[in-house]
Protein backbone atom coordinates (compact mmCIF):
# COMPACT_ATOMS: atom_id res chain seq x y z
CA UNK A 1 0.00 0.00 0.00
CA UNK A 2 1.40 3.41 -0.94
CA UNK A 3 2.24 6.13 1.54
CA UNK A 4 -0.63 8.23 0.22
CA UNK A 5 -3.03 5.32 0.62
CA UNK A 6 -1.81 4.71 4.19
CA UNK A 7 -2.29 8.36 5.04
CA UNK A 8 -5.74 8.35 3.49
CA UNK A 9 -6.69 5.20 5.40
CA UNK A 10 -5.35 6.66 8.65
CA UNK A 11 -7.24 9.90 8.16
CA UNK A 12 -10.46 8.02 7.43
CA UNK A 13 -10.00 5.84 10.51
CA UNK A 14 -9.33 8.88 12.70
CA UNK A 15 -12.40 10.64 11.32
CA UNK A 16 -14.49 7.52 11.95
CA UNK A 17 -13.24 7.33 15.54
CA UNK A 18 -14.06 11.00 16.15
CA UNK A 19 -17.52 10.52 14.68
CA UNK A 20 -18.13 7.49 16.88
CA UNK A 21 -16.94 9.42 19.94
CA UNK A 22 -19.31 12.28 19.12
CA UNK A 23 -22.21 9.82 18.95
CA UNK A 24 -21.22 8.35 22.31
CA UNK A 25 -21.02 11.81 23.87
CA UNK A 26 -24.36 12.81 22.33
CA UNK A 27 -26.02 9.65 23.59
CA UNK A 28 -24.69 10.08 27.11
CA UNK A 29 -25.50 13.79 27.20
CA UNK A 30 -29.11 13.26 26.10
CA UNK A 31 -29.51 10.43 28.59
CA UNK A 32 -28.17 12.57 31.42
CA UNK A 33 -30.44 15.40 30.35
CA UNK A 34 -33.57 13.23 30.29
CA UNK A 35 -32.80 11.56 33.62
CA UNK A 36 -32.17 14.76 35.54
CA UNK A 37 -34.85 16.74 33.74
CA UNK A 38 -37.38 14.12 34.77
CA UNK A 39 -36.26 14.28 38.38
CA UNK A 40 -35.92 18.04 38.78
CA UNK A 41 -39.13 19.01 37.01
CA UNK A 42 -40.93 17.35 39.91
CA UNK A 43 -39.01 19.52 42.38
CA UNK A 44 -39.72 22.70 40.42
CA UNK A 45 -43.40 21.74 40.32
CA UNK A 46 -43.50 20.92 44.05
CA UNK A 47 -45.78 23.81 45.02
CA UNK A 48 -48.53 23.02 42.49
CA UNK A 49 -48.21 19.27 43.07
CA UNK A 50 -48.68 19.86 46.80
CA UNK A 51 -51.95 21.70 46.12
CA UNK A 52 -53.29 19.18 43.60
CA UNK A 53 -52.29 15.91 45.25
CA UNK A 54 -52.26 16.82 48.97
CA UNK A 55 -55.03 19.45 49.25
CA UNK A 56 -56.19 18.64 52.79
CA UNK A 57 -52.93 19.64 54.45
CA UNK A 58 -51.71 23.05 55.51
CA UNK A 59 -49.22 24.54 53.00
CA UNK A 60 -46.07 23.53 54.90
CA UNK A 61 -47.30 20.00 55.57
CA UNK A 62 -48.35 19.64 51.92
CA UNK A 63 -44.89 20.76 50.78
CA UNK A 64 -43.26 18.28 53.15
CA UNK A 65 -45.55 15.55 51.79
CA UNK A 66 -44.54 16.46 48.26
CA UNK A 67 -40.85 16.32 49.12
CA UNK A 68 -41.45 13.01 50.92
CA UNK A 69 -42.83 11.62 47.64
CA UNK A 70 -39.76 13.16 45.97
CA UNK A 71 -37.60 11.13 48.34
CA UNK A 72 -39.66 7.98 47.67
CA UNK A 73 -38.23 7.93 44.14
CA UNK A 74 -34.82 7.31 45.66
CA UNK A 75 -35.96 4.20 47.53
CA UNK A 76 -35.83 2.32 44.24
CA UNK A 77 -32.36 3.54 43.35
CA UNK A 78 -30.43 0.86 45.27
CA UNK A 79 -32.66 -1.80 43.72
CA UNK A 80 -32.12 -0.25 40.30
CA UNK A 81 -28.38 -0.21 40.96
CA UNK A 82 -28.44 -3.94 41.71
CA UNK A 83 -30.63 -4.72 38.70
CA UNK A 84 -29.15 -2.54 35.96
CA UNK A 85 -25.60 -2.80 37.30
CA UNK A 86 -25.69 -6.57 37.09
CA UNK A 87 -27.29 -6.57 33.65
CA UNK A 88 -24.84 -3.95 32.36
CA UNK A 89 -21.81 -5.95 33.48
CA UNK A 90 -23.21 -9.22 32.10
CA UNK A 91 -24.67 -8.09 28.77
CA UNK A 92 -23.05 -4.73 28.02
CA UNK A 93 -23.75 -1.05 28.57
CA UNK A 94 -25.50 -0.14 25.30
CA UNK A 95 -28.59 -2.36 25.60
CA UNK A 96 -29.23 -1.41 29.23
CA UNK A 97 -28.89 2.31 28.54
CA UNK A 98 -31.47 2.07 25.74
CA UNK A 99 -34.00 0.43 28.05
CA UNK A 100 -33.31 2.83 30.93
CA UNK A 101 -33.98 6.02 28.94
CA UNK A 102 -37.28 4.62 27.64
CA UNK A 103 -38.42 3.61 31.12
CA UNK A 104 -37.60 7.03 32.57
CA UNK A 105 -39.48 8.85 29.83
CA UNK A 106 -42.60 6.71 30.33
CA UNK A 107 -42.65 7.35 34.09
CA UNK A 108 -42.37 11.12 33.69
CA UNK A 109 -45.04 11.30 31.00
CA UNK A 110 -47.17 9.22 33.39
CA UNK A 111 -46.96 11.97 36.03
CA UNK A 112 -48.07 14.50 33.43
CA UNK A 113 -51.15 12.41 32.67
CA UNK A 114 -52.19 11.65 36.27
CA UNK A 115 -55.64 12.68 37.54
CA UNK A 116 -55.53 14.87 40.64
CA UNK A 117 -56.84 14.30 44.15
CA UNK A 118 -60.01 16.21 43.31
CA UNK A 119 -60.68 13.78 40.46
CA UNK A 120 -59.88 10.36 41.93
CA UNK A 121 -59.18 10.96 45.63
CA UNK A 122 -56.50 9.02 47.49
CA UNK A 123 -55.63 7.05 44.36
CA UNK A 124 -53.97 10.19 42.93
CA UNK A 125 -51.07 10.40 45.42
CA UNK A 126 -50.73 6.60 45.28
CA UNK A 127 -50.24 6.70 41.51
CA UNK A 128 -47.84 9.61 41.95
CA UNK A 129 -45.75 7.43 44.24
CA UNK A 130 -45.79 4.59 41.69
CA UNK A 131 -44.50 6.89 38.96
CA UNK A 132 -41.80 8.18 41.27
CA UNK A 133 -40.76 4.61 42.07
CA UNK A 134 -40.38 3.81 38.37
CA UNK A 135 -38.39 7.03 37.88
CA UNK A 136 -36.08 6.04 40.71
CA UNK A 137 -35.59 2.53 39.31
CA UNK A 138 -34.62 3.77 35.87
CA UNK A 139 -32.49 6.68 37.11
CA UNK A 140 -30.35 4.20 39.02
CA UNK A 141 -28.88 2.90 35.80
CA UNK A 142 -28.49 6.09 33.78
CA UNK A 143 -25.68 8.12 35.34
CA UNK A 144 -23.33 5.23 36.06
CA UNK A 145 -24.14 3.52 32.77
CA UNK A 146 -23.57 6.70 30.74
CA UNK A 147 -20.38 7.60 32.59
CA UNK A 148 -19.04 4.06 32.16
CA UNK A 149 -19.87 4.11 28.47
CA UNK A 150 -18.12 7.45 27.89
CA UNK A 151 -15.10 6.62 30.06
CA UNK A 152 -14.59 3.27 28.32
CA UNK A 153 -14.71 4.93 24.88
CA UNK A 154 -12.68 8.05 25.68
CA UNK A 155 -8.92 8.51 25.10
CA UNK A 156 -6.99 8.28 28.35
CA UNK A 157 -5.88 11.92 28.36
CA UNK A 158 -9.46 13.24 27.96
CA UNK A 159 -11.51 10.93 30.14
CA UNK A 160 -12.06 13.52 32.84
CA UNK A 161 -13.06 16.20 30.34
CA UNK A 162 -15.43 13.95 28.39
CA UNK A 163 -17.17 12.48 31.43
CA UNK A 164 -17.48 15.94 33.00
CA UNK A 165 -18.92 17.28 29.74
CA UNK A 166 -21.63 14.61 29.53
CA UNK A 167 -22.34 14.82 33.26
CA UNK A 168 -22.68 18.60 32.95
CA UNK A 169 -25.89 17.86 31.06
CA UNK A 170 -27.27 16.85 34.45
CA UNK A 171 -26.95 20.51 35.44
CA UNK A 172 -28.64 21.88 32.32
CA UNK A 173 -32.11 20.31 32.96
CA UNK A 174 -32.71 22.36 36.12
CA UNK A 175 -32.00 25.49 34.08
CA UNK A 176 -34.37 24.39 31.32
CA UNK A 177 -36.97 23.28 33.87
CA UNK A 178 -36.74 26.55 35.77
CA UNK A 179 -37.08 28.67 32.65
CA UNK A 180 -39.91 26.48 31.35
CA UNK A 181 -41.85 26.73 34.61
CA UNK A 182 -41.09 30.47 34.71
CA UNK A 183 -42.37 30.91 31.17
CA UNK A 184 -45.54 28.92 31.78
CA UNK A 185 -46.43 30.61 35.06
CA UNK A 186 -45.91 34.07 33.53
CA UNK A 187 -47.74 33.39 30.27
CA UNK A 188 -50.75 31.60 31.76
CA UNK A 189 -53.35 32.51 34.33
CA UNK A 190 -52.92 30.79 37.71
CA UNK A 191 -56.15 28.89 37.03
CA UNK A 192 -54.94 27.59 33.66
CA UNK A 193 -51.53 26.59 35.03
CA UNK A 194 -53.12 24.80 37.98
CA UNK A 195 -55.63 23.06 35.71
CA UNK A 196 -53.40 21.78 32.88
CA UNK A 197 -50.34 23.96 32.33
CA UNK A 198 -48.27 22.22 35.00
CA UNK A 199 -48.51 18.99 32.97
CA UNK A 200 -46.61 20.38 29.95
CA UNK A 201 -43.07 20.03 31.39
CA UNK A 202 -43.73 16.38 32.26
CA UNK A 203 -45.16 15.51 28.84
CA UNK A 204 -42.13 17.01 27.07
CA UNK A 205 -40.03 14.15 28.44
CA UNK A 206 -41.62 11.70 26.00
CA UNK A 207 -40.11 13.08 22.76
CA UNK A 208 -36.75 13.66 24.49
CA UNK A 209 -36.57 10.04 25.59
CA UNK A 210 -37.40 8.80 22.08
CA UNK A 211 -34.56 10.87 20.57
CA UNK A 212 -32.14 9.42 23.12
CA UNK A 213 -33.40 5.91 22.44
CA UNK A 214 -32.85 6.31 18.70
CA UNK A 215 -29.24 7.46 19.15
CA UNK A 216 -28.42 4.70 21.61
CA UNK A 217 -29.74 1.98 19.36
CA UNK A 218 -27.10 2.74 16.71
CA UNK A 219 -24.09 2.80 19.08
CA UNK A 220 -21.46 0.09 19.42
CA UNK A 221 -20.53 -1.47 22.73
CA UNK A 222 -17.58 0.07 24.60
CA UNK A 223 -14.03 -1.12 23.74
CA UNK A 224 -13.34 -2.02 27.38
CA UNK A 225 -16.37 -4.30 27.58
CA UNK A 226 -15.50 -5.83 24.19
CA UNK A 227 -11.97 -6.58 25.40
CA UNK A 228 -13.27 -8.14 28.61
CA UNK A 229 -15.74 -10.23 26.64
CA UNK A 230 -13.07 -11.31 24.13
CA UNK A 231 -10.87 -12.44 27.04
CA UNK A 232 -13.85 -14.43 28.36
CA UNK A 233 -13.65 -12.51 31.63
CA UNK A 234 -17.24 -11.23 31.72
CA UNK A 235 -18.59 -12.47 35.04
CA UNK A 236 -22.02 -14.01 35.48
CA UNK A 237 -22.20 -12.75 39.08
CA UNK A 238 -20.72 -9.22 39.13
CA UNK A 239 -22.53 -8.17 42.31
CA UNK A 240 -21.24 -11.03 44.44
CA UNK A 241 -17.74 -10.54 43.03
CA UNK A 242 -17.83 -6.82 43.81
CA UNK A 243 -19.12 -7.46 47.32
CA UNK A 244 -16.40 -10.02 47.87
CA UNK A 245 -13.33 -8.31 46.44
CA UNK A 246 -14.08 -4.57 46.15
CA UNK A 247 -15.57 -3.55 49.48
CA UNK A 248 -13.00 -0.79 50.00
CA UNK A 249 -13.54 0.70 46.53
CA UNK A 250 -17.31 0.61 47.08
CA UNK A 251 -16.88 2.41 50.40
CA UNK A 252 -14.80 5.07 48.63
CA UNK A 253 -17.47 5.35 45.94
CA UNK A 254 -20.19 5.79 48.58
CA UNK A 255 -18.21 8.54 50.30
CA UNK A 256 -17.41 10.39 47.08
CA UNK A 257 -21.06 10.25 46.03
CA UNK A 258 -22.41 11.39 49.40
CA UNK A 259 -21.31 14.99 48.93
CA UNK A 260 -22.13 15.00 45.23
CA UNK A 261 -25.69 13.83 45.98
CA UNK A 262 -26.29 16.25 48.84
CA UNK A 263 -24.91 19.29 47.05
CA UNK A 264 -26.61 18.55 43.73
CA UNK A 265 -30.06 17.94 45.14
CA UNK A 266 -29.75 20.84 47.53
CA UNK A 267 -29.13 23.00 44.50
CA UNK A 268 -31.73 21.58 42.13
CA UNK A 269 -34.32 20.11 44.47
CA UNK A 270 -34.38 22.46 47.41
CA UNK A 271 -32.93 25.90 46.79
CA UNK A 272 -35.84 27.38 44.82
CA UNK A 273 -38.28 26.35 47.57
CA UNK A 274 -35.83 27.63 50.20
CA UNK A 275 -35.68 31.05 48.54
CA UNK A 276 -39.46 31.33 48.17
CA UNK A 277 -40.71 29.82 51.45
CA UNK A 278 -37.87 30.64 53.87
CA UNK A 279 -36.27 33.76 52.43
CA UNK A 280 -39.43 35.24 50.93
CA UNK A 281 -38.10 35.79 47.43
CA UNK A 282 -40.57 35.86 44.58
CA UNK A 283 -40.91 32.71 42.49
CA UNK A 284 -39.58 34.49 39.41
CA UNK A 285 -36.46 35.75 41.17
CA UNK A 286 -35.84 32.36 42.77
CA UNK A 287 -36.01 30.56 39.41
CA UNK A 288 -33.87 33.16 37.62
CA UNK A 289 -31.15 33.16 40.28
CA UNK A 290 -31.12 29.37 40.46
CA UNK A 291 -30.74 29.13 36.68
CA UNK A 292 -27.80 31.53 36.73
CA UNK A 293 -26.15 29.60 39.55
CA UNK A 294 -26.55 26.29 37.73
CA UNK A 295 -25.13 27.80 34.52
CA UNK A 296 -22.03 28.77 36.48
CA UNK A 297 -21.81 25.24 37.91
CA UNK A 298 -22.12 23.71 34.43
CA UNK A 299 -19.14 25.65 33.10
CA UNK A 300 -17.11 25.09 36.26
CA UNK A 301 -17.51 21.33 36.22
CA UNK A 302 -16.39 21.02 32.59
CA UNK A 303 -13.29 23.08 33.37
CA UNK A 304 -12.52 21.12 36.54
CA UNK A 305 -13.00 17.79 34.73
CA UNK A 306 -10.42 18.88 32.17
CA UNK A 307 -8.07 20.05 34.94
CA UNK A 308 -8.31 16.62 36.56
CA UNK A 309 -6.83 15.07 33.39
CA UNK A 310 -3.80 17.29 33.86
CA UNK A 311 -3.35 17.44 37.63
CA UNK A 312 -5.15 14.30 38.83
CA UNK A 313 -8.56 13.63 40.34
CA UNK A 314 -7.65 14.04 44.01
CA UNK A 315 -6.26 17.60 43.94
CA UNK A 316 -9.35 18.96 42.17
CA UNK A 317 -11.75 17.02 44.41
CA UNK A 318 -9.97 18.31 47.50
CA UNK A 319 -10.07 21.88 46.18
CA UNK A 320 -13.82 21.64 45.65
CA UNK A 321 -14.45 20.30 49.14
CA UNK A 322 -12.25 22.88 50.87
CA UNK A 323 -13.84 25.78 49.01
CA UNK A 324 -17.32 24.42 49.81
CA UNK A 325 -16.60 23.99 53.52
CA UNK A 326 -15.36 27.57 53.73
CA UNK A 327 -17.98 29.23 51.55
CA UNK A 328 -21.34 27.46 51.98
CA UNK A 329 -22.38 29.28 55.19
CA UNK A 330 -21.45 32.73 53.80
CA UNK A 331 -23.19 31.77 50.55
CA UNK A 332 -26.42 30.97 52.38
CA UNK A 333 -26.18 34.17 54.43
CA UNK A 334 -25.81 36.22 51.26
CA UNK A 335 -28.61 34.36 49.45
CA UNK A 336 -30.90 34.88 52.46
CA UNK A 337 -30.81 38.69 52.11
CA UNK A 338 -34.03 38.47 50.14
CA UNK A 339 -33.25 40.14 46.81
CA UNK A 340 -32.34 38.89 43.33
CA UNK A 341 -28.74 40.12 43.34
CA UNK A 342 -27.90 38.52 46.69
CA UNK A 343 -29.58 35.27 45.60
CA UNK A 344 -27.42 35.20 42.46
CA UNK A 345 -24.21 35.94 44.38
CA UNK A 346 -24.93 33.34 47.06
CA UNK A 347 -25.80 30.61 44.60
CA UNK A 348 -22.88 31.62 42.38
CA UNK A 349 -20.52 30.94 45.28
CA UNK A 350 -22.04 27.52 45.81
CA UNK A 351 -21.99 26.82 42.08
CA UNK A 352 -18.24 27.38 41.80
CA UNK A 353 -17.36 25.28 44.84
CA UNK A 354 -19.73 22.43 43.98
CA UNK A 355 -18.83 22.56 40.28
CA UNK A 356 -15.16 22.09 41.14
CA UNK A 357 -16.10 18.84 42.87
CA UNK A 358 -18.72 17.59 40.41
CA UNK A 359 -16.30 17.81 37.46
CA UNK A 360 -13.83 15.05 38.43
CA UNK A 361 -16.03 12.94 40.71
CA UNK A 362 -17.79 11.14 37.83
CA UNK A 363 -14.61 9.79 36.26
CA UNK A 364 -13.07 9.07 39.67
CA UNK A 365 -15.96 6.71 40.44
CA UNK A 366 -15.45 4.86 37.14
CA UNK A 367 -11.70 4.44 37.51
CA UNK A 368 -11.96 2.78 40.91
CA UNK A 369 -13.37 -0.45 39.42
CA UNK A 370 -12.44 -3.00 36.74
CA UNK A 371 -14.66 -3.31 33.66
CA UNK A 372 -16.11 -6.68 34.70
CA UNK A 373 -17.75 -5.18 37.81
CA UNK A 374 -17.65 -1.43 37.09
CA UNK A 375 -21.36 -0.97 36.41
CA UNK A 376 -22.51 -3.09 39.37
CA UNK A 377 -20.08 -1.92 42.04
CA UNK A 378 -20.32 1.77 41.21
CA UNK A 379 -24.10 1.73 40.61
CA UNK A 380 -24.83 0.10 43.97
CA UNK A 381 -22.61 2.37 46.07
CA UNK A 382 -23.59 5.46 44.06
CA UNK A 383 -27.33 4.86 44.34
CA UNK A 384 -27.27 3.96 48.04
CA UNK A 385 -25.49 7.26 48.69
CA UNK A 386 -27.96 9.15 46.50
CA UNK A 387 -30.85 7.60 48.39
CA UNK A 388 -29.46 8.62 51.77
CA UNK A 389 -28.04 12.05 50.95
CA UNK A 390 -29.72 13.14 47.71
CA UNK A 391 -33.29 11.97 48.07
CA UNK A 392 -33.59 13.43 51.55
CA UNK A 393 -31.87 16.77 50.82
CA UNK A 394 -35.04 18.86 50.18
CA UNK A 395 -36.91 17.26 53.06
CA UNK A 396 -34.00 17.55 55.51
CA UNK A 397 -33.32 21.15 54.47
CA UNK A 398 -36.96 22.14 55.02
CA UNK A 399 -37.13 20.23 58.32
CA UNK A 400 -33.88 21.71 59.67
CA UNK A 401 -35.06 25.28 59.04
CA UNK A 402 -38.41 24.56 60.71
CA UNK A 403 -36.84 22.91 63.74
CA UNK A 404 -33.95 25.31 64.30
CA UNK A 405 -35.46 28.54 63.04
CA UNK A 406 -32.10 29.23 61.39
CA UNK A 407 -31.90 30.03 57.68
CA UNK A 408 -28.34 28.68 57.51
CA UNK A 409 -29.03 25.26 59.07
CA UNK A 410 -28.83 23.46 55.67
CA UNK A 411 -25.48 25.17 55.00
CA UNK A 412 -24.02 23.86 58.25
CA UNK A 413 -25.18 20.35 57.30
CA UNK A 414 -23.47 20.67 53.90
CA UNK A 415 -20.26 21.97 55.47
CA UNK A 416 -20.10 19.02 57.87
CA UNK A 417 -20.60 16.48 55.08
CA UNK A 418 -17.93 18.19 52.94
CA UNK A 419 -15.39 17.91 55.77
CA UNK A 420 -16.15 14.20 56.25
CA UNK A 421 -15.81 13.50 52.53
CA UNK A 422 -12.54 15.45 52.50
CA UNK A 423 -10.97 12.67 54.58
CA UNK A 424 -12.43 10.05 52.25
CA UNK A 425 -10.75 11.72 49.28
CA UNK A 426 -7.43 11.75 51.13
CA UNK A 427 -7.69 7.95 51.47
CA UNK A 428 -8.53 7.05 47.87
CA UNK A 429 -5.81 6.20 45.32
CA UNK A 430 -5.07 8.55 42.44
CA UNK A 431 -6.66 6.95 39.38
CA UNK A 432 -6.15 9.44 36.53
CA UNK A 433 -3.32 7.45 34.93
CA UNK A 434 -5.04 4.08 35.36
CA UNK A 435 -6.29 2.15 32.33
CA UNK A 436 -10.02 1.47 32.16
CA UNK A 437 -9.14 -2.16 31.39
CA UNK A 438 -7.72 -3.59 34.62
CA UNK A 439 -5.59 -6.70 34.93
CA UNK A 440 -8.52 -8.80 36.12
CA UNK A 441 -10.50 -7.83 33.01
CA UNK A 442 -8.23 -9.74 30.67
CA UNK A 443 -6.48 -12.32 32.86
CA UNK A 444 -7.04 -14.37 35.96
CA UNK A 445 -6.11 -12.42 39.09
Amino acid sequence: MSVEANMSYGSAAAASEKSAMRRVLSSAAIGQFVEWYDFVIYAYSATIIAKLFFPNSDPTAALLSTFAVYAVGFIMRPLGGFLFGSLGDRFGRQKILSFVILLMGCATVGIGLLPTYAQIGILAPILLVVCRLVQGLSAAGETIGSNSFVAEHAPADKRGLYVAFTWSFAVIPPIVAALLVLGLTNSMTPEAYGSWGWRIPFLISGPLALVGLYIRNVLEESPAFKATKAAKRVTTSPISEAMRSQKRQMAYSFGLTAFSALSFYTFVGYFVSYLTTTVGLTSNDALISNSIGLSIACVTMIVSGGLSDRFGRKPILILGLVVTALSCVPAYLIAAQGNLVSAIIGQGMLAISCGLYWGPVGIALMELFPTRTRFSASAISYNVAYTIFGGTAPFVGTWMVLQSGSKIAPAIYMAIVSVIVFFVVLAIPETSRRSMIHKEDIAEA
